[in-house]
C-alpha cells in the first residue's frame, strides 16, 4: 500500500506544472539558479530505480522528502515573481485576441444598464397606467326608490341622487361637480339645459356619457347615444368622412343631412366639394362650420339620445334659427331624445323640458311656460323677456324665408368640379445619400473644437491600442526566438506607457462624446423651437401636430449615437490597417476581399438609409392618430366607434412595423454574408500560415509573433467587417434624423424685423385704418377677405357682424399679421403695420380668441405671465369678468391649471382669457366670441364691463348676438369677405331694409 501511494505522489510530482513549464524555451536565467525542488526530485527519481531501496524509502523517508518538495514550492514562487513567467507566443495572441472580443461587451455595457434602467421606468409607467380601471360607459347602481318605482319604458334617460367628480383620486373629500342630481327625461323630447357659466352643465351631459367618475347614485340610459361636445371634435379627412364617422354612406339621407346644418353653402365655396380635406382640429374651417359639422356627424348617425353642448353659440342668429327649426326640430330629429345645453332663447322656448342647473345642483325642471312665472334668480325669461321677443307664429312659416336663402341645389355643392385641395400637406421624404451639408450642421451643433477633439481622440485612442498590441508581438518575438534584448522591466515599461496613454486618450474621447452630444441636443432642442415659434399660422395649419413631435423625437434619438458611430468608424478603420500591414503579402486577396465587402456594402448601405427614412416618415401618423384619438375620447365613446378608430390605428402601426422588420430584415441580410466571409479569411490566413512556406507561394510570415498577430486580428474580422459598413451605414442612417431635423430649421419664418423706429408707447390713439385689404390663406384657396376698407377712430367700439364663415375671424387675424396679406394696406396711427416688427405690434395688442387657451401651471402665471400686475390688479380684474367668485372656491391664484384650461369650463376659460386682456392693458382690444360660451345675464354684465373699463381703448368685438353689439359706436357686416354695409347699430336697426335689420329681427324671431 505505501508503495502505491509512493508512485502516485511521484507520478503527481511528475506531472506538476512545475515540471512541465521547464523546458527547453525557458530563458537561460533560469539555468543560473538551480530550482531546489528539481534538485530533490532528481535525487528520488534516481534512487527510487533501486528496488531494495523502495521499501526503505516508502517506509522511512517518504514523509521527509515530500516535506522538502513542499518547502521548496515558495521559493521557487518567489524566484517566478522575480523573473516573470514567460508562456507560449501562441498563448500570448489567444489571450489578446479574446480580450480583443471582450472590448466591444464591455463598452457596450453602460448602455445595456441605460437600456435596462429605461425599461423599467417604461415597465412602471406602464403597469401604472394599465392598472388603472377601465372605462365604465354605464355606471348603475340600485337605488330604493327606483326598485320602487313603476315601469320607466318611456323614459330616455334616469338619473337618480347622482353625486360625481372628475377626479379619479380615492380620497374621501372630494370635490363634487354634480351634487345629488336627479333627472327624469322622457324619450322624444326636448329638453333645454341652462344655467349661468359653471353651473354644470356640460358635466351633465358627460355624467350621462360616463365620463365622470360616479360616486353615488346611478345612472341608466336607453338606447344609442350621440354626442356634439361645446369644442367640436374634427377628424383629420374629408368633409364627408367627418360625417359618415365609419358608417355606410346613404346619398339621400347625406344630402338631407347637410341641408338641414345649413352646410350646403359653404360646401359649394369649397374647391372639391364635400371631398375637400380637413386639416387637424378642423384650422380650415371657422367656429361655425366646426360646430355644425359636429353636428352633422351626429344627426347622421341616427342615434336614440343626440346630447348637444351649445352648438348654437358658434353660429349667427339667422343660421341658428335654422339649425333650431331645420335640424333640432326637423323630421330627422324629432323622433329622437335631445338634450340641449344652450343660452339660446329660442330653443329654450321651443323646448319640451327646462332644467335649469346651479353649481352643480339641477335648481328647477318643469315646462319653459312656467319659467317665467319662477322666482328663480337665473330666470332668463325675466331678465330678457323672452315672451316679448319670440314672435308667436308657425314654425314652417317662420322658416320658409331662410330656407330659401340657405338652399342649395345638390349638385352645385355636394359635387364639385375641381380637384379637391389638400390643405395638409404630404410629409416629403428625401431620397439618395444623405448630403454632406447634414453632417457639417451637426458637426457645428456639437462645436468644431469639440469635434475635431472627438474624432482625434478616438483615432489616437485606437492607435495606442493597436501600438500596444503591435508592442506585445514584438515583445514575444524577441523572447520567443532567444534574441538578446532589453532588460523586463523595459518591455513593461513601454506597455505600461501605452495603457496609460490609451486609458487617458478613452477618457478624452468619453468625456468629449458626452459634452458635444449634450451641446448638440440643446443647440438643436433651442433653434428648432425657435423656428417653429417663429413659422408662420399657415406652416401648422397644413403640419399635423404628430409630424411635428415626431421630428422632435428624431432630434433626442440621434443625439448620443452620432458621434459614437463617427468614433467606431475611426477604431475599425485603424484595426483594418493593422490587419493589412500584418497581412500585405496577400494584399491581392485583401482587394478582393475589399470588394466583396464593398458590393454588401452598397447594397446594404442604399437599402438600409431608405428604410430609415421610410420608418422616420411612417411614425407621424402613429403620434397623430394618437394625439387626435385622446383629444376626442368622449365622442369617440359616444358613438361606440373604438373599434373603427382601433383599426386605424393598427394599420398605422403595422405600416410602421413592416418599414422597421424590413430595416431589422436588411442587418440580418448583412450580418450573414459577412459572417461567410470572416470565416473564408480565417480559415485562408490558417492554411496560409501552416502551408505557405512549404509551397510556392510566397510567405513572409517568418516570426511566431507576426504569424499570431494576423491570427488574432483576422479571428474578430466579423467584427471589424461589419463594424465597418454598419458604423459608417449607421451613421449615415442616424444622421437621416439630423436631416428631418434640418427640414423643419428652413421652413418659411415671419417677418420678425420692421423697417420704423418706434415710439415705445405706440400706438398712441389706436386708430385702425384698412385700405383695399385682401387676405388669402393659400393661394390655391378663394381669398378670405376681399377688398376689404373701413377707418375705426382711436377709442372707438366696434362690431364685426356676418354668417358664419363670412371672414370675421380673418379682419383680426390681418390686424395681428397671422397671415400675410395679398394687397393692400392696415394702418395703425398712420403707420403701415407691414413695417412695424411682429412681436412689437402684437406685444401692445391684446387679444381673446375664438377658442380660449390656458397654459398648464398656476392661475397667476396664465393671467400675468410677465409679474407685471399686483394681486389686487389681478383680483379686480377677475370681479370686473365676474369669476371671481370661482377662482376664490377653487384655491385662489396659485391653483393649478391642467393642460389646455380643463379645470375650467369652456365658459370660465374665456372670462379667464379676457381677464388676462385686461390686465394687459393694451390701447388695442380685440374680442372674437370672448362671450359666446355664457349665459345672457353674464354677457349683458361683460359688456358693460368692457364699455366702462375699456374706455379711450380701440375695441373690436366678433360676435353672433345681437345685444352683443347693438350698443357698440359702429358695425362691419362682412357676406363672403366683402364688407357689405357699415354704420352706427341703432341707425341700421331702424332700416328695414339693413343686412343687420335682418341679423336682428332672424335672432328674434
Amino acid at each position: 500500500m505505501l508503495e502505491e501511494e509512493s508512485d502516485k505522489i511521484f507520478l503527481d510530482t511528475n506531472l506538476s506544472p512545475f515540471q512541465l513549464e521547464i523546458d527547453w524555451e525557458s530563458p537561460p536565467k533560469f539555468d543560473e539558479y538551480p530550482d531546489e525542488e528539481e534538485v530533490v526530485i532528481h535525487e528520488v527519481e534516481e534512487n527510487v530505480k533501486d528496488e531494495p531501496m523502495k521499501e526503505i524509502i516508502a517506509e522511512e523517508t517518504i514523509v521527509p522528502v515530500a516535506g522538502k518538495i513542499a518547502r521548496a514550492e515558495p521559493m521557487d514562487k518567489e524566484d517566478r515573481r522575480n523573473f516573470g513567467i514567460y508562456p507560449h507566443f501562441e498563448n500570448v495572441f489567444t489571450c489578446l485576441a479574446l480580450f480583443n472580443s471582450l472590448i466591444s461587451p464591455l463598452n457596450s455595457f453602460p448602455w445595456v444598464i441605460n437600456g435596462l434602467i429605461d425599461a423599467i421606468i417604461s415597465i412602471r409607467r406602464l403597469s401604472r397606467f394599465l392598472s388603472c380601471p377601465e372605462h365604465e360607459p354605464e355606471k348603475t347602481g340600485k337605488s330604493p326608490a327606483l326598485s320602487c318605482a313603476k315601469d320607466h319604458s318611456d323614459m330616455a334617460i334616469i338619473i337618480h341622487d347622482a353625486c360625481c367628480t372628475w377626479s379619479s383620486s380615492d380620497k374621501q373629500d372630494l370635490d363634487l361637480i354634480l351634487d345629488y342630481v336627479t333627472v327624469h327625461l322622457p324619450k322624444g323630447s326636448l329638453v333645454s339645459v341652462i344655467g349661468e357659466v359653471g353651473s354644470g352643465k356640460s358635466s351633465l351631459l358627460n355624467l350621462v356619457l360616463g365620463e365622470m367618475r360616479l360616486i353615488s347614485g346611478s345612472v341608466h340610459s336607453s338606447g344609442s347615444i350621440a354626442y356634439v361636445p361645446q369644442v367640436p371634435w374634427i377628424l383629420s379627412g374629408t368633409l364627408r368622412d367627418n360625417i359618415l364617422f365609419g358608417k355606410d354612406y346613404n346619398p339621400l339621407r347625406y344630402s338631407d343631412v347637410l341641408q338641414a346644418c345649413a352646410l350646403k353653402v359653404d360646401i359649394a365655396q369649397m374647391v372639391g366639394g364635400d371631398l375637400a380635406y380637413i386639416s387637424e382640429k378642423g384650422v380650415n374651417l371657422s367656429g361655425g362650420q366646426r360646430a355644425r359639422l359636429a353636428l352633422a356627424r351626429a344627426i347622421y348617425c341616427g342615434s336614440d339620445i343626440i346630447m348637444l353642448d351649445d352648438v348654437l353659440s358658434a353660429v349667427d342668429a339667422q343660421v341658428a334659427r335654422w339649425i333650431l327649426y331645420e335640424a333640432i326640430l326637423g323630421p330627422l330629429m324629432n323622433q329622437q331624445t335631445r338634450i340641449l345645453c344652450t343660452h339660446n332663447i329660442q330653443a329654450i322656448s321651443c323646448a319640451d323640458i327646462v332644467v335649469v342647473m346651479d353649481k352643480g345642483r339641477v335648481k328647477w325642471v318643469g315646462h319653459p311656460a312656467d319659467l317665467s312665472t319662477s322666482s328663480l334668480e337665473f330666470s332668463p325669461s325675466k331678465e330678457f323677456n323672452i315672451w316679448s321677443q319670440v314672435h308667436a307664429q308657425e314654425r314652417s312659416g317662420s322658416t320658409s324665408t331662410e330656407a330659401k336663402e340657405i338652399t342649395i341645389p345638390e349638385s352645385d355643392c355636394i359635387h364639385a368640379s375641381e380637384a379637391p385641395e389638400q390643405v395638409s400637406e404630404e410629409e416629403l421624404r428625401k431620397e439618395g445619400r444623405v448630403e454632406p451639408t447634414v453632417y457639417k450642421h451637426y458637426a457645428a451643433f456639437a462645436g468644431w473644437f469639440i469635434t475635431i477633439v472627438t474624432c482625434l481622440s478616438a483615432i489616437l485612442m485606437q492607435a495606442s491600442r493597436n501600438g500596444n498590441d503591435l508592442w506585445l508581438s514584438f515583445w514575444v518575438d524577441v523572447t520567443g526566438t532567444n534574441k538578446k534584448g532589453y532588460p523586463t522591466s523595459f518591455y513593461l515599461v513601454v506597455l505600461c506607457i501605452f495603457c496609460a496613454i490609451n486609458s487617458l486618450l478613452t477618457l478624452t474621447r468619453a468625456f468629449s462624446f458626452a459634452f458635444g452630444g449634450l451641446r448638440a441636443a440643446i443647440q438643436v432642442h433651442d433653434k428648432l423651437l425657435k423656428k417653429l415659434i417663429d413659422a408662420p399660422i399657415i406652416f401648422f395649419d397644413q403640419t399635423p401636430s404628430g409630424r411635428i413631435l415626431n421630428r422632435y423625437i428624431d432630434k433626442i434619438l440621434v443625439i448620443m449615437p452620432f458621434l459614437f458611430g463617427i468614433c467606431r468608424v475611426f477604431a475599425v478603420i485603424i484595426a483594418v490597417v493593422v490587419y493589412l500591414q500584418q497581412t500585405a503579402v496577400i494584399l491581392d486577396y485583401n482587394i478582393e476581399l475589399s470588394t466583396k465587402s464593398k458590393i454588401l456594402q452598397f447594397y446594404y448601405r442604399s437599402t438600409s438609409r431608405e428604410l430609415r427614412r421610410l420608418d422616420s416618415v411612417s411614425r407621424s401618423p402613429i403620434y397623430a392618430s394618437f394625439t387626435e384619438t385622446l383629444d376626442g375620447l368622449s365622442t369617440i365613446r359616444s358613438f361606440k366607434s373604438e373599434g373603427f378608430f382601433m383599426d386605424r390605428f393598427t394599420r398605422n402601426v403595422t405600416s410602421y412595423q413592416r418599414t422597421s422588420y424590413s430595416e431589422i430584415i436588411a442587418s440580418l441580410w448583412l450580418s450573414l454574408r459577412l459572417q461567410l466571409l470572416a470565416a473564408f479569411v480565417v480559415s485562408f490566413i490558417a492554411v496560409m500560415a501552416v502551408f505557405g512556406s512549404r509551397s510556392n507561394i510566397s510567405f513572409f510570415m517568418d516570426t511566431p509573433g507576426l504569424v499570431g498577430l494576423a491570427l488574432s486580428y483576422a479571428a474578430p474580422v466579423v467584427s471589424l467587417l461589419g463594424s465597418f459598413l454598419t458604423s459608417f451605414t449607421e451613421t449615415e442612417k442616424e444622421m437621416v434624423s439630423v436631416e428631418r431635423v434640418l427640414e423643419y430649421m428652413d421652413v418659411p419664418q415671419e417677418e420678425l424685423h420692421g423697417y420704423q423706429q418706434l415710439d415705445p408707447e405706440w400706438p398712441l390713439q389706436g386708430q385702425i385704418e384698412f385700405q383695399n385689404v385682401t387676405l388669402r390663406y393659400i393661394p390655391s384657396l378663394p381669398a378670405a377677405l376681399k377688398d376689404v376698407s373701413f377707418i375705426i377712430p382711436g377709442g372707438m367700439q366696434v362690431g364685426i357682424v356676418g354668417r358664419t364663415g363670412a371672414g370675421k375671424s380673418s379682419v383680426l387675424n390681418a390686424i395681428f399679421r397671422l397671415n400675410p396679406t395679398c394687397q393692400g394696406r392696415i394702418l395703425v396711427d398712420g403707420m403701415n403695420i407691414a413695417d412695424v416688427p411682429v412681436r412689437h405690434l402684437r406685444s401692445h395688442f391684446a387679444a381673446v380668441p375664438q377658442t380660449p387657451f390656458l397654459f398648464e401651471g398656476s392661475l397667476r402665471a396664465n393671467l400675468d405671465p410677465f409679474r407685471v400686475n399686483d394681486d389686487c390688479k389681478i383680483w379686480k380684474a377677475l370681479e370686473n369678468c365676474h369669476v371671481k367668485e370661482e377662482v376664490e372656491s377653487a384655491g385662489g391664484l396659485d391653483i393649478h391649471v391642467k393642460g389646455f384650461g380643463t379645470s375650467f369650463s369652456v365658459g370660465q376659460r374665456q372670462l379667464l382669457c379676457l381677464a388676462r386682456a385686461f390686465l394687459k392693458s393694451s390701447k388695442v382690444l380685440c374680442l372674437d366670441e370672448c362671450t359666446a360660451n355664457v349665459d345672457t345675464q353674464t354677457a349683458s354684465k361683460l359688456q358693460n364691463a368692457i364699455s366702462s373699463e375699456c374706455r379711450g381703448m380701440t375695441v373690436i368685438t366678433i360676435a353672433h348676438r345681437i345685444s352683443t353689439v347693438s350698443n357698440m359706436d359702429n358695425i362691419l357686416i362682412l357676406d363672403q369677405g366683402v364688407l357689405v354695409e357699415q354704420g352706427n347699430p341703432q341707425i341700421l336697426l331702424r332700416d328695414e331694409k339693413s343686412r343687420f335689420s335682418s341679423f336682428a329681427k332672424a335672432s328674434t324671431m
